[in-house]
């Protein structure tokens, strides 16, 4: 009886060395190897082979002959795939999302055109007479110094509208107000605001002309007036199309427009011949600095007026800019559109534009 449990204990003895001896071979780094892998089912595999689960059952030993467990070899962890870099994006992708990446969704403020305050501004020619009609009216005593204020965003309505990723819906809105801040004479007023409310339907292209990449179309319509009574009320409708391009920190921005004719009474029908038909815009970056040249005209022979803006900002403290404004010509504000004169403001820039 003995004997009999001494033999008992043989195949238990036998099983617990097997087990101790797979339990070396499969060491804490070669599970620790496994849990590094990525990918479910190759992890999963790589702890079956560890654990002895993969390996073939052995076949009866010969009496007599010996069998030398190898060690498992030790799992190499499958290293991650090399990050790509991040698609460095173009600052007219940024701005209408023209990428891919660049994509940030529908219902999102983003910048319009530029957003900035000056506090000084000034004028060699205020408007001081703006009036229209035949009532004389007396002059307005305006100074040659003041303030101006532009906010300027957009917020994308759709994306991938007529069931197409090249296009997408915005809604922009942008306000000017000139202040005479500076005025105690007539109690410090705002002269003058504008408001501008637009539709734009984006195409983005991809296309090169003279060295320069074809990156958008804008179909838009915009109402622009200044919300005034009688003789100082000003505003006008137009239909556009905005084409842009780019070249390295280089931006070249064409957009020809159409006037939509009033309806009813017309508060400023000449406004044309000095807003002249369309603008053109060039912008160049260097570093943090960004300088800017709008141009317009009425390409008139004979009684051409038009417009050039000069602006240019620069890095002042953390995200905030400085920013820089000359204008020369017709059309500073909406009621200055008949009106020609030079000026020039210094103060900051919260976000930039187009």
């Amino acid at each position: 009886m003995k004997r009999k449990q001494t033999l008992g204990r043989i195949p238990l003895a036998l099983l617990c060395a097997g087990l101790l001896g797979h339990a070396q071979a499969a060491s804490m780094v070669d599970w620790e190897g496994c849990s590094s892998i990525p990918a479910d089912v190759d992890r999963l595999a790589c702890y079956d082979r560890v654990s002895g689960r993969s390996q073939p059952e052995a076949g009866p030993v010969p009496a007599g002959d010996t069998v030398a467990m190898e060690p498992a070899p030790s799992p190499v962890a499958a290293s991650p795939a090399p990050a790509e870099e991040p698609k460095l994006l173009s600052a007219l992708s940024r701005h209408w999302e023209l990428d891919d990446e660049a994509k940030q969704g529908a219902f999102l403020f983003r910048p319009h055109h530029p957003n900035y305050f000056l506090p000084v501004k000034y004028s060699n020619s205020p408007n001081n007479t703006p009036f229209r009609g035949e009532l004389t009216q007396p002059d307005l005593g305006l100074d040659p110094v003041e303030a101006e204020l532009q906010l300027s965003f957009k917020i994308k309505g759709m994306e991938g509208v007529f069931g197409h990723d090249d296009f997408d819906l915005w809604f922009g809105y942008t306000i000017t107000s000139f202040w005479q801040a500076y005025n105690n004479r007539i109690s410090s007023p705002f002269r003058e605001t504008s408001y501008e409310p637009e539709a734009i339907l984006t195409y983005r292209t991809n296309y090169e002309i003279a060295g320069f990449r074809g990156r958008f179309i804008n179909l838009g319509l915009v109402h622009q007036s200044n919300g005034r009574s009688e003789g100082l009320s000003r505003s006008w409708n137009r239909a556009y199309a905005q084409f842009g391009f780019e070249r390295d920190n280089l931006i070249l921005l064409f957009r020809p427009w159409y006037r939509i004719p009033e309806i009813n009474e017309d508060d400023n029908p000449d406004i044309e011949d000095y807003m002249g038909h369309g603008d053109v815009q060039v912008v160049y970056r260097k570093g943090r600095n960004a300088y800017s040249l709008l141009l317009r005209n009425n390409f008139k022979s004979t009684d051409n007026r038009g417009a050039v803006k000069l602006d240019w900002s620069f890095p002042l403290y953390g995200r905030l800019k400085g920013y820089v404004q000359y204008f020369n010509g017709y059309g500073e504000s909406l009621v200055d559109y008949n009106h020609s004169q030079q000026s020039l403001g210094v103060g900051v820039s919260l976000t930039e534009g187009m």
